[in-house]
Formats: C-alpha cells, sequence, structure tokens
C-alpha cells in the first residue's frame, strides 16, 4: 500500500479538490491500496487560532465562524449531488456548533489552554477529512472518515505532542485490519493522550502523520502532494533558475529542509527514515510530474553539490578571551546552558586556538542568550578573561548540500570565489566532518545576490546570467543593444551565456528592470517609463538592486562617468567601457583603477579605448602575461587621420581631402580635434602605460600635422581659409613622398618607454605602406616577433565594431 497526504493548498479550494479526487482515484484503481491523509484547508488553522485568541479576549467570533461554515459548505455544493447533500451539511453543522461552545466556554472563562487550543485547531483536519472522504464516497463507495485522534495516541505536552509508538502501532495495526477494503481518510496533525484528550503534533504535523502511519503499515512509499514540484535547487522566489532534483538522500534532504526549504519538516520524516521508505514530493497541480524521491542512498549526480538553501534573519554572538585557552569543559557549559533554557543554536564555528567560540541563534533568542551568558560567565568576564560577548544581527545562513562534496576536492574554494567575486562578505564558516554541508554566515541585505550566484556556480550546465547597467544610448549603445537581441539565443545555445540588460541611463531618462530590459523595444521603455536620468542615482540603484555578476558599460564620451569608476568597483561591479577618459588622464587614477578592481575581483576591459573592435590590447596583454619582451610598437591609431593621408595621392589637395573627409562623416564638426591627433595620443598613452610605463600624457611627444595658424583659426570657416592658404607646405610633403616612392603616415611610437608621433614617409617594406581607407594598423615587435613584427589591421571607428568590441570585452567578464 501506499499513503498519500495532501497539504492545506491541495484541498485550499473547488478545483485543487478536484485534483485530489482525481489523483487519489487513479492510485485506487491502480490497487495501490492507498491511505489518505489530510491537512485542514489552507488558512483554516491560522483562522482557528485567531478564533481561539479572540475568544479569550472576548472579541466577537461569530463572523470567522461564519467564513469557516462558508468555505466548507461552498465545496459541498459544488462537488457533492444534491441528494446527497443534506448528511454531510448536518455532521458539518454538529461540529460547527460542537467548536462554537468550545469557543463560547473560552471567551466565558477568559482563558485559554494549551488543551482548549489543541481541541479547537484540531476541527480544520476533521471538517476536510469528513467532508472529502464524503465526496469521494460518490465514486468509492468504501471510502471512510478516520479521526485519527483514536489511534495516534500521545503524551500531554499539548501544542507539540510526542507519540507514543508503541500503543499507537497496535492501534494502527487494528484500524488497518478491520478496515482492510475501505479507502480510508485520516486527519492529519492531531492525536489523543491517554485521556483522550486531543492533542496536536506541532509543526509538519500532518507530514508525521502520514509517516507514523506509513511506518507503521510498511507502505510501499509515503506521497506527500502539496504545490511545488518537489525539492528545488534552491528557493525559486530568489533563484529563478532553481529547479526539481529527482533524488535526494534522507541526509541531504535534512539538511536541506533544516536550512530554510519548507517543503517539508525533518522531524516529520524519521519515522519512514527508519523503515527506509522512501518519500515522494509531488505537485498536486502538475501530478504528471515525477517530483522528488526522498530516499535511504542519493544518486550518482554530475552536480557537485544537490542544493542551495538558507535562512534568511540570524543572529550571530562571538565570545572570545583568554580564558577560553585550554579550558576543558567551557563549551560544554556554554550549550548546556543554552540547551536548559531551550536557546536553540543553529551554527557553531570556533578558532584552532580556542580563543573564540561564535554561534547562530534565531533573533528572538539573542539578547536573552546574551543576559544569560552575562550571568553564567559572570566571574570570568569580571576577571577579564573573557571578553563580554555582542550580538551581530541582520545576518543570513547559506548552506550548500549534497553527498557527492565528500572527498571532492575544491568545493570550498569554487563556493568562496562565487561570493568573493560578487563582494559577499563571509562573517562565519562551518563545515562538519561528514562534508554533506558547508554553511556560511552573511549579511542579509546579501543573500539574494550569494543565492544567485553560488547557483549559477555550482550548476555550470545552466545558463550563466550577466546584469547590465548601460550609460549612454547613442549610435554605440544603440548598436550593442542590436546586436546583444540578434546573438541572445544564440549565446544561451552555445555559451550558456544569458545577458540582461537590466538598467538603461542616457542624459535624459533612465530606465531599471530586474527581470531585463526589453531589447526589441527599449528605446520606447526608456522614453515612456523612464525616469529623469541623475548619473549619481543611476550607480545608487545599481549598487542597491545587488544582483550577481554586475557589469556597468560606459558607452559615453562625457568625462563624468569615469568619476564613479573606483566605487563601482568597490561594490564588486565589473566594468566595460568605450571611455577612452579614465585610462588616459593622470598615471595615478589610470594605477587606482587597475588596483582597485584587482583588489575586489571584477574585471576593467576597455578593448575599445584603442581600436574599436581590433584585438589590440588584449594582444598586448597576451603578449605581456606570456613573458614575452616588447622592443617597439608602431601605430596609426586614427581612422580619420588614416582616410585623409591614405587619400592625399595624385593631384588632390590637402584641403579639398579633410573638406570631404568632413562631408562623409569621418572627422568631428571641427576637424582639428582629429588633426590635432589628442585623441591618437590617448590610445598611445594608454598602450604605454598597458606595456608597463608610468608615462604621463606631458610625456608625450606630439608632432603637429597642421601649421601653427590653422591651429589657432578662431572659427572652423577661418581653418579652412587657413588650410586653403598651406597648400604649398603639403604639397612639397606630398611631392617630397612620391620621389622617394614613398608615402606619408601620421604614425605612432612606443619604443624605450618613450611614446612619440609624428609625421614619416615610409617607403613599401614598411607594413604601413599599404594601409587604405580609414583602417588603422599596429605593429608589434618583441623579442619573439622580431624579423617579422605581429600586425593588426582593420577598421578603427564606426558603430558596429566599436559595439562589437564592446559586446567581446561583456562575454569574457568573469570567463
Amino acid at each position: 500500500m501506499k499513503v498519500l497526504k495532501f497539504g492545506g493548498t491541495s484541498v485550499g479550494t473547488v478545483e485543487s479538490i478536484k485534483s485530489v479526487l482525481d489523483i487519489v482515484k487513479k492510485s485506487y484503481d491502480d490497487q495501490e491500496k492507498p491511505l489518505v491523509v489530510l491537512s485542514a484547508m489552507s488558512g483554516v488553522t491560522n483562522l482557528l487560532t485567531k478564533m481561539a485568541e479572540n475568544a479569550a479576549e472576548r472579541i466577537p467570533f461569530d463572523e470567522d465562524l461564519k467564513q469557516l461554515e462558508h468555505r466548507h459548505f461552498e465545496v459541498v455544493k459544488a462537488l457533492i449531488a444534491v441528494k446527497y447533500q443534506n448528511p454531510v451539511f448536518t455532521k458539518l453543522k454538529l461540529m460547527l456548533n460542537e467548536l462554537d461552545d468550545i469557543l463560547q466556554g473560552v471567551s466565558a472563562l477568559k482563558e485559554l489552554s494549551a488543551q482548549s487550543k489543541d481541541l479547537i485547531v484540531s476541527f480544520g483536519e476533521r471538517f476536510s477529512n469528513y467532508m472529502v472522504s464524503k465526496i469521494m464516497e460518490q465514486y468509492v463507495p468504501v471510502s471512510t472518515f478516520i479521526d485519527a485522534s483514536h489511534y495516534v495516541k500521545t503524551d500531554s505536552n499539548f501544542g507539540n505532542a510526542n507519540v507514543n509508538e508503541e500503543l499507537t502501532t497496535q492501534l494502527v495495526q487494528s484500524l488497518a485490519q478491520t478496515h482492510a477494503d475501505n479507502l480510508l481518510f485520516v486527519t492529519g496533525f492531531i492525536g489523543s493522550n491517554d485521556k483522550g484528550r486531543v492533542t496536536t503534533l506541532g509543526r509538519g504535523g500532518s507530514d508525521y502523520t502520514a509517516a507514523i502511519f506509513g511506518s507503521i503499515l510498511n507502505a510501499s512509499v509515503i506521497e506527500i502532494w502539496t504545490d511545488v514540484n518537489g525539492m528545488l535547487t534552491a528557493d525559486p522566489r530568489i533563484v529563478k533558475k532553481a529547479f526539481s532534483l529527482p533524488v535526494l538522500s534522507y541526509t541531504e534532504a535534512m539538511e536541506l529542509s533544516y536550512f530554510g526549504a519548507k517543503v517539508i519538516y525533518p522531524p516529520t520524516m524519521i519515522p519512514a527514515f527508519m523503515k527506509k521508505i522512501p518519500i515522494a514530493i509531488r505537485n498536486t497541480f502538475r501530478p504528471e510530474f515525477p517530483g522528488t524521491i526522498i530516499q535511504f542512498e542519493s544518486d550518482s549526480s554530475s552536480y557537485p553539490i544537490k542544493g542551495i538553501s538558507s535562512i534568511s534573519d540570524i543572529s550571530i554572538i562571538n565570545l572570545s578571551g583568554s580564558g577560553m585557552i585550554g579550558k576543558s569543559g567551557f563549551s560544554g557549559r556554554l550549550f548546556t546552558l543554552l540547551a536548559r533554557e531551550q536557546i536553540n543554536v543553529v551554527l557553531i564555528t570556533q578558532s584552532s586556538s580556542e580563543h573564540s567560540i561564535t554561534f547562530a541563534v534565531n533573533p528572538s533568542d539573542a539578547e536573552r542568550a546574551l543576559r544569560l551568558i552575562g550571568q553564567e560567565f559572570e566571574l570570568e568576564l569580571q576577571a577579564n578573561i573573557l571578553v563580554m560577548p555582542e550580538v551581530e544581527e541582520n545576518l543570513s545562513v547559506l548552506a550548500i548540500v549534497g553527498e557527492n562534496m565528500k572527498r571532492t576536492p575544491g568545493i570550498s574554494g569554487k563556493l568562496f570565489h562565487a561570493l568573493g567575486r560578487n563582494g559577499i562578505n563571509v562573517r562565519a564558516i562551518a563545515q562538519g566532518s561528514s562534508e554533506f554541508n558547508i554553511s556560511v554566515i552573511i549579511s542579509k541585505e546579501d543573500l539574494a545576490k550569494a543565492l544567485n550566484a553560488v547557483h549559477d556556480a555550482f550548476f555550470a550546465e545552466l545558463k550563466k546570467t550577466l546584469h547590465v547597467f548601460n550609460l549612454g544610448t547613442g549610435n554605440i549603445g544603440a548598436t550593442l543593444f542590436k546586436q546583444l537581441h540578434e546573438q541572445h539565443d544564440f549565446l544561451l545555445e552555445n555559451n550558456d551565456l544569458e545577458i540582461k540588460v537590466v538598467g538603461v541611463s542616457n542624459s535624459r531618462k533612465m530606465y531599471f528592470n530586474e527581470e531585463g530590459v526589453d531589447l526589441g523595444t527599449w528605446s520606447a521603455q526608456l522614453e515612456n517609463e523612464g525616469e529623469v536620468a541623475d548619473l549619481a542615482g543611476f550607480v545608487e540603484r545599481m549598487k542597491t538592486m545587488n544582483l550577481p555578476n554586475c557589469v556597468f558599460i560606459d558607452n559615453t564620451a562625457s568625462k563624468l562617468p569615469s568619476t564613479y569608476y573606483e566605487d563601482i568597483f568597490k561594490a564588486n561591479i565589473s566594468i566595460v567601457t568605450c571611455n577612452k577618459i579614465a585610462n588616459s588622464g593622470d598615471y595615478a587614477q589610470y594605477k587606482l583603477l587597475r588596483d582597485t578592481a584587482r583588489k575586489h575581483g571584477v574585471d576593467f576591459f576597455y578593448e575599445t579605448n584603442v581600436g574599436a573592435g581590433l584585438p589590440i590590447v588584449r594582444v598586448l596583454k597576451d603578449l605581456m602575461m606570456s613573458g614575452d619582451r616588447l622592443l617597439q610598437i608602431e601605430a596609426i591609431l586614427s581612422g580619420t587621420i588614416s582616410y585623409i593621408f591614405n587619400n592625399f595621392t595624385g593631384d588632390a589637395s590637402f584641403y579639398d581631402v579633410v573638406k570631404k573627409a568632413q562631408e562623409l562623416g569621418y572627422t568631428e564638426p571641427d576637424p582639428r580635434d582629429d588633426l590635432g591627433g589628442v585623441d591618437f595620443m590617448r590610445k598611445m598613452l594608454i598602450l604605454a602605460r598597458d606595456a608597463g610605463y608610468q608615462i604621463e600624457p606631458s610625456d608625450v611627444n606630439l608632432g603637429a600635422i597642421l601649421p601653427q595658424a590653422c591651429l589657432e583659426a578662431t572659427s572652423v570657416d577661418d581653418f579652412y581659409t587657413e588650410l586653403l592658404k598651406a597648400d604649398q607646405y603639403f604639397n612639397a610633403l606630398k611631392e617630397q613622398a612620391q620621389a622617394e616612392n614613398k608615402v606619408i603616415r601620421y604614425i605612432g611610437k612606443l619604443e624605450e618607454g618613450k611614446v612619440s608621433i609624428a609625421l614619416e614617409m615610409v617607403d613599401e617594406t614598411h607594413p604601413f605602406y599599404s594601409l587604405s581607407g580609414s583602417d588603422n594598423i599596429i605593429s608589434f615587435t618583441t623579442e619573439r616577433y622580431k624579423e617579422r613584427p605581429l600586425v593588426v589591421k582593420g577598421p578603427g571607428a564606426g558603430a558596429e565594431v566599436t559595439a562589437g568590441g564592446v559586446f567581446a570585452d561583456l562575454v569574457n567578464v568573469g570567463a
């Protein structure tokens, strides 16, 4: 036979009760000999408790009694044929009258004893089981209502009674023999003492009833039907990627349940454990789903852990002092005191020096524990050999659980790396020698981020999620969103990576959506639902949202965002930027940002600072990391200047080429912003610094392209007038280059720690000779690439390639 237990949500509505009936009928028809245990309808136990407490205070409870009657009567009207309803109504009404009499007695005495409270709340299970048994009787005539208080015998510890196993076994076995052919509906949660007074079995009492009956009757399985798909890898309300576990061992289920998994209450499983009876956790509303089987031994799993559980609110007390060192019996004295006073200790950790003990308790017990310790160790505290303990509050416990952890190296390393990379400080650690559980205490505000980060780390077959906050929605930002949108499915399928843009801001508005901004309609969302843009507020909101694997993208050319980079790194958020201002200012600022990112274990990627989408920064880093020695860098890192000199040939004048470049959009509105070479200088400065040189902007020898008169012109029109006058100067350069079979190039050089940028003439043996269009080019001469330098060449500007470079940096975050 098997035991089917249904919780309150399973019998909470007409529709859910229909599902229960279908499940029970199928089991009965399949000749599985089911015994059914039901809880009270959802919310009824709380309502009965409220009525009892109100009665003791002489607060009217009539409306609540009517509500109770209405809920049950509505189910009867919906699910029992009219001709069979009256006897059911009569019986329910008699029980309601009995309940009313008891409540009137409590009200008259103005006293609610534990015994009376147990009797009152027991009506919830009696109502539901009687009612559902009568509904089922229409389909299975041998359906029978059983009041478990006549068969489950307990002591008189009302509210949390202990079962008399020997007597209960005799009575349940007798019941089974008497009703061998009947379909029994047994009240969960309740029993009675030796005087026949109704008792309740405490938290998880209906599960306990199911386990008791299953154990005594040697059931093949005990099925706990609830409203979730079994036991999950984590709390699905916090971790959206949590999934159902097919198999757990009793130990794993105990550990997960102890640390907050509410599906089953650990002590209630003990009778089943003793007989090695499997427990199945099933979903009433998805009966086809297999759920979770809890059995004696775990199954083989490809995952290193089975699940992540947590207790959201905990306090810790730290006791330290020289009086503890080598003092035998100290721990026994401390924990005997706490046990005697019914203070449950959730977690204990002690330093190997014996100088301190840290333990966690429920916040409601913390102050009392502190007071008791002060009294117990008064002499030691007065002698200053113990430090007066303090309570730390607003903490949580996170625990990873699984039998596969045993003797598997690297588990704790992976846990602490996931926490550390996301800036989550661990206050205390505990691991038993069984290695089934590693528990850490962290700040309560970090719990959601920690659960998601650790879940991503251990369940690698799932998709890693990056949470992106993007600043700047111009050409590059908009193009990046288009690329992310187009590549979303590819990244999921081929890279196990999901990128969620959760924050967007431009100079006017900002918009946040923790579930992810729709990148197909982001512009409309920003415009219609966004709030007024505020950079400080944007950064603060990003930090407050406290999401795991967080990345800040700066797609602007503004100086202001870079002033927040340090704080962003300190919040353990990685940065990807195409904005070169932060890296090309003072060297001290450049070094501070790199050091801060490294200290907090986050990434700082800026490939697009130098060559848009060209792999220049990463190539230099790889050369340096692999031990190659840099001898020289030569580069043309301005698409505008490249275009101008590549087209300054034949009969074209320099004036005409610059004018056309502006018309084609290659230059800034004032071409001197490009031809002045400042942007090129910044790129060379970044490369020099990445190569290990402490160089300031003033150290760069920046050669001029334009005559002084062009630079000093007061307007763009005046600039072009002066440029026309300078035709003779530029034509002379062109003619000299042609005469020598060379071409003119504006080349940046890094050699022996010196950076210079100047006009040069190069012949066909030089790699820059054949440069065309607006391409960028860079040549690395190193010990390994001495005879034939390593050359990278391609487009160095444009929204598509720059956004692609930002995209490439983004997917490498945390890799």
